[in-house]
């Protein structure tokens, strides 16, 4: 087994532990407050787990260029605006059916893959990216209760085209964080992969606190105040973070985002196992796709 495998899976499951605990979060930080805690309380992390590797590899600090700090900004900045984008498409009363557009991220990242980095995908990974998408859709419209009539006829809305915009910024963001990670020319993939995670979160904390600042100054004051659930959030986004940034140095960032998706299983299986809810028809159907594209993506591998 590659090791991108098993970062992947360990970066999905810390993913769902930290939306899980982001929710624990609410009625006490707005929406845009709950999301700069990942980046707020993330950066820490990052900065002891890059020295840690830097002295236990027993690397020198790695050198940067101009196009790896423009690399590290742009996908900084087009994460905030995916951010910016889901708050916005959620003010919208008819939301779900972009919401359910929004899940298509796998396609974005094998689109700008293509375009920006030459990263080639396999005819196997490409039906496996199809099943994805379809489950993801299948799936996020059974938890919005959508018909086909409803999802076919919300298509030509905005919130659709914000939905799709929400997929593009995040699609854009992961290909851009593979391509500052490899463009700093180091062999060692921990040690490029902790240096662009620590870079990226330090831009992302700098920028999206001034935009928190402007808009709801008293944020960040609760931010502090509710440090202890507020700080597992970031401890389990930076070890996601960890693993995700690490799979995407090794292996292209469209089969890292396609096995990671082993995430909505994991929540399915909360889902079942502990808070014993019912589980629809689509939701089971979209599941069951989502699941046999990850098997093929590993054997594709």
């Amino acid at each position: 087994m590659e090791l991108w495998i098993p970062l992947t899976i360990a970066a999905a499951f810390f993913q769902n532990i930290r939306s899980a605990l982001q929710k624990h979060l609410k009625g006490k930080l707005t929406t845009l407050g709950a999301a700069y805690v990942r980046f707020f309380y993330a950066w820490p992390i990052a900065l002891v787990y890059f020295f840690t590797v830097i002295y236990s590899e027993g690397q020198p600090l790695p050198g940067f260029s101009t196009s790896f700090l423009l690399y590290a900004l742009t996908g900084g900045v087009c994460q905030i605006m995916f951010t910016v984008f889901l708050l916005w498409l959620f003010s919208f009363h008819n939301f779900a059916v972009g919401t359910t557009i929004s899940k298509l991220e796998t396609v974005m990242v094998a689109i700008f893959g293509l375009i920006l980095l030459g990263d080639e995908i396999t005819a196997p990974v490409i039906v496996a990216i199809a099943m994805s998408s379809a489950g993801l859709v299948i799936l996020s419209a059974g938890q919005a209760k959508l018909s086909i009539d409803n999802l076919v006829s919300g298509l030509w809305r905005p919130p659709t085209l914000i939905g799709l915009a929400c997929a593009a910024w995040l699609g854009l963001s992961v290909v851009l964080f593979r391509a500052a990670s490899l463009s700093l020319g180091v062999d060692n993939y921990l040690v490029a992969a902790s240096f662009t995670l620590l870079v990226v979160l330090i831009l992302q904390t700098a920028i999206m606190g001034v935009l928190l600042g402007m808009r709801e100054p008293d944020q960040l004051k609760k931010l502090l105040l509710h440090w202890r659930p507020a700080a597992l959030v970031g401890i389990s986004g930076g070890l996601a973070s960890i693993g995700w940034f690490s799979a995407f140095t090794l292996q292209n960032a469209t089969y890292v985002r396609a096995l990671g998706q082993i995430e909505l299983l994991f929540t399915f299986v909360v889902t079942l196992l502990v808070f014993r809810e019912k589980v629809s028809v689509k939701e089971t159907a979209g599941i069951v796709l989502i699941t046999i594209s990850i098997i093929l993506i590993l054997l594709a591998d």
